[in-house]
């Protein structure tokens, strides 16, 4: 039996951090992983390689540039999968290795094979290739497996033009049309980046509205961003039927359609990857997702043994399972350093263009029976905004009204996902748009846009003030 004062089991984002958070203090750490690299779904098959192919499709389609010199740039049509992929796998490889480097430069023992559970303290890892297996007993236990794609069960994923969100990205070839079902966060990711590339893509969600999280505004400017790139969104719609015949995948819709497509990517969520894991011989059940259910430190059923990252839920982040898990393990060693998750936190959508947004909604902030205001800022209107040729984005603050305290941000456009903390800072800080008036920004940058949205809101209180 080898002892640890933890082990933790997945290399993803929480996992990773959760491992150097307790050996920076001097914990001797285990890290199991499954897989033959580190760095779980968000190095290898989901966050980074979504978002470093939504780079790549706006490099080869020029998209980025149109406009800016009277150009039309088109995807070049011999464009195979390698040429897509190249940059992709290049990053994953790299951050692969900035992942294995954190883990050896904290001294945490990797250990590659299957973890499940033998009894409270201890885990079996069962190496691959028929090595034998290792029992290791941690005084604290640390899950963070994250999550795979829900699979529906009428679905033919057998069929290799049926692709799952971690499937994409092994595709043989670039297939002419496609059609997305799901319009989650990865269904619209996915569906700008390949109509960007050329490919005519059609959106299928029951949901009458894209992304019901964000601020109702923003959600439209999307779905109309969507129809621009050539987008069939049919919202209220969904798939009753999949049948795979030798000339296109045909899909029966609810609405009574019939589709022909040369591939489908299913994006109907994800489950928490707990399955193997014997949870069962310790008594910590998992829902009907695979998830587990933590108190406010992360501990599950055992107070012992941890949880943090997707395979705990909402909200699925790599930002957020990172911190999930140092607080996790500050708590488990006692180590009075970091104690809480951030109640505020950003988010960001990687479609083209990209979505951001922290705090109130206009639509949460009627909910509570908050007295709000709004203030907007077009892109089109900021000299940074017309330099890199986005006419199309928007920068926009809810604030109350009796104090001009900022309640949110919301922003759409080029670089969203950076300039979104420029507002998460005063958000925290429990400013007012009056920060934004008084603040200098560099000129021409699109950070400026927020001291023209913080005066259109001032205009707009006033005018509301004025009955105007």
């Amino acid at each position: 039996m080898e002892r640890y004062d933890l082990v933790v089991i997945g290399s993803g984002p929480a996992g990773e951090k959760g491992a150097a958070q307790a050996a920076y203090f001097g914990k001797r750490v285990a890290l199991i992983e499954r897989a033959p690299w580190v760095g779980g779904a968000g190095v290898n098959t989901g966050t980074v390689p979504s978002k470093t192919l939504r780079e790549t499709a706006l490099y080869f389609s020029g998209l980025a540039q149109r406009g800016l010199y009277g150009v039309d740039y088109t995807v070049k049509p011999d464009l195979t999968v390698q040429d897509f992929m190249y940059r992709e796998h290049e990053v994953v490889k790299s951050l692969r290795e900035v992942v294995r480097a954190n883990v050896a430069r904290h001294a945490i023992e990797l250990i590659h094979g299957e973890a499940a559970f033998e009894d409270a303290h201890t885990v079996c890892v069962t190496p691959p290739e028929g090595a034998p297996a290792r029992r290791l007993h941690g005084d604290v236990i640390l899950i963070a497996t994250g999550s795979v794609p829900a699979r529906p069960r009428d679905i033919p994923f057998e069929d290799p033009r049926v692709y799952d969100s971690d499937e994409i990205l092994r595709m043989a070839r670039l297939p002419r049309t496609l059609a997305v079902v799901g319009a989650g966060v990865i269904g619209c990711e996915y569906t700008t980046i390949f109509a960007a590339l050329g490919l005519k893509v059609t959106l299928l969600d029951g949901r009458d509205r894209l992304l019901g999280f964000l601020d109702a505004e923003i959600s439209g400017r999307l779905r109309l961003q969507l129809e621009l790139l050539g987008v069939d969104v049919r919202l209220g719609d969904g798939v009753s039927r999949v049948a795979p015949e030798p000339d296109a995948v045909w899909l029966d819709t609810r609405r009574g359609d019939r589709l022909g497509v040369d591939a489908v990517l299913f994006a109907a969520g994800r489950h928490g990857a707990t399955r193997g894991l014997a949870l069962e011989r310790v008594g910590i059940a998992v829902d009907d997702r695979g998830l587990l259910a933590v108190n406010e430190h992360y501990q599950t059923a055992l107070p012992h043994v941890y949880a943090a990252g997707d395979v705990i839920g909402f909200p699925a982040l790599a930002s957020t399972s990172m911190e999930q898990a140092r607080v996790a393990m500050c708590h488990a060693f006692d180590l009075r350093y970091k104690t809480r998750v951030a109640p505020t936190f950003p988010l960001a959508v990687y479609t083209i263009p990209e979505i951001a947004m922290v705090g109130e909604t206009e639509e949460t902030a009627r909910a509570k029976g908050i007295d709000y205001c709004v203030g907007r800022a077009l892109y089109r209107q900021n000299a940074r905004g017309q330099i890199v040729g986005d006419l199309a984005g928007q920068l926009k603050l809810v604030f109350r009204a009796a104090d001009r305290t900022l309640l949110g941000v919301h922003v759409f456009g080029e670089a969203a996902s950076e300039l979104v903390h420029v507002g998460l800072m005063v958000l925290l800080a429990g400013g007012t748009i009056d920060t934004f008036v008084d603040a200098v920004f560099n000129y021409p940058t699109l950070g400026d846009a927020y001291k023209y949205a913080a005066y259109d809101g001032l205009g707009n209180l006033a005018r509301r003030g004025s009955g105007g």
